[in-house]
């Protein structure tokens, strides 16, 4: 399977006056939490509410900041979460991809909204 990328644009819910990022996004459905760059974070001038520790892949444990409220704007949905703050470049997890309903298209290996549920997004809640 090749690697998705998608463009999403992220903004500061507390700071309205800042403008949008628009960012190209790694895109992975196996990673729990949106991860931004320490230069996104400045940019959007996010507050750190605590650090969490991780586990890399080279099971090495990390403390990281995690920053928010951040809000992730994808085509003509939404979502509100916060975000883990390391490396240097986006990736966007499932949780807000959950909260967006948006889906890898299988076929064409892109982000889209989830075609069952073209104008809003649709939840499951059971």
């Amino acid at each position: 399977m090749e690697l998705v990328y998608s463009k999403i644009k992220l903004s500061n819910p507390r700071k309205p006056d800042l403008r949008p990022i628009e960012v190209t996004s790694l895109v992975d459905s196996g990673a729990i939490h949106l991860c931004i760059p320490e230069s996104i974070a400045f940019q959007l001038e996010l507050d750190t509410q605590e650090f969490r520790n991780v586990q890399t892949a080279d099971e090495k444990i990390h403390s990281l900041p995690y920053v928010g409220p951040i809000r992730v704007d994808f085509e003509n949905r939404f979502c509100f979460v916060g975000a883990m703050v390391i490396g240097n470049e986006t990736l966007l997890g499932a949780v807000p991809m959950e909260d967006m309903d948006l889906i890898i298209h299988p076929a064409k290996q892109t982000l889209t909204v989830n075609p069952m549920s073209p104008n809003k997004p649709l939840y499951k809640i059971k």
